[in-house]
């Protein structure tokens, strides 16, 4: 009988310190200030270096270089899996003179990195903590955060067609990495899908006066490619339109032949 009360004084003093050491963390957690909004007052009020360049302005997506430019390739990486399916399909509706997996014209996000080259302006507000971008397609919309925080851990993000996009300063450019990215009806270029393991590393510069964006960006996503696919994409400053609400309604966008077209393989 003494063993056993022994045992369970043991166990009894090994649940308290337990406990203790829980409560002493949630202390120390709630001891640390916590993130404060990108529009918080206090937050943009911080002592920072004065950022190279502003993005603030209306872009248009420059495909003077030829239309399909708004694309990530050609050239391309060596697909794998589900990317090499995908693409072999991709090519093959081509061929046929069809649409693949054409879920932006069933009204859903474009996503990263499509949003970005959609033929649409885009508004940019450059704050010191955080770019808002805003397409006139579909008014979708996407964040950069510039404050210092961290990515939200992966049990606890909620991920978006846009992803959680943090950005910092190396010189004269911008570097922004994109994670958290949905897998559901995302796609890149014709079709090509994304995994849970998709990210984006951008480089983002102003030349020109201050009048070309310049965006180099990588895809990565060992699921679907090989290695890094990388491109290089630009933007004109459209000073003499702005930004305009608009719905992608699907009663009225499935009349449209593209979109309601048999031609469209959605899949």
């Amino acid at each position: 009988m003494a063993v056993k009360r022994l045992r369970v004084v043991a166990a009894a003093l090994a649940g308290v310190f337990v406990l203790a050491a829980a409560g002493s963390a949630v202390a120390q957690n709630a001891g640390q200030p916590a993130q404060l909004g990108a529009l918080a007052p206090a937050n943009l009020k911080k002592p920072r270096p004065k950022a190279p360049f502003d993005l603030t302005g209306t872009w248009f997506v420059d495909l003077s270089r030829g239309f399909d430019t708004w694309r990530s390739g050609p050239p391309y990486p060596k697909f794998i899996g589900e990317g090499a399916k995908a693409f072999a399909e991709s090519e093959q509706a081509k061929k046929e003179g069809k649409d693949y997996r054409d879920w932006i014209g069933q009204c859903y996000p474009a996503g990263m990195p499509v949003l970005m080259t959609r033929v649409w302006p885009i508004a940019m507000i450059q704050l010191p903590t955080a770019v808002y971008m805003i397409s006139g397609f579909e008014n979708e919309i996407r964040i950069i955060y510039l404050d210092g925080r961290k990515f939200t851990p992966e049990d606890e993000v909620v991920r978006t067609y846009d992803g959680e996009s943090i950005g910092h300063w190396e010189g004269d450019t911008l570097v922004v990495e994109t994670r958290s990215m949905t897998v559901d009806k995302h796609v890149i270029d014709d079709g090509l899908p994304v995994s849970d393991q998709f990210r984006i590393i951008e480089r983002i510069r102003l030349t020109n006066n201050g009048n070309t964006l310049e965006d180099k960006w990588t895809l990565i996503d060992p699921k679907n490619w090989e290695g890094e696919w990388t491109s290089t994409h630009f933007w004109k400053r459209q000073d003499d339109t702005d930004i305009t609400e608009v719905q992608c309604l699907p009663d009225t966008n499935s009349r449209l032949p593209a979109t309601a077209s048999k031609g469209n393989i959605l899949k």
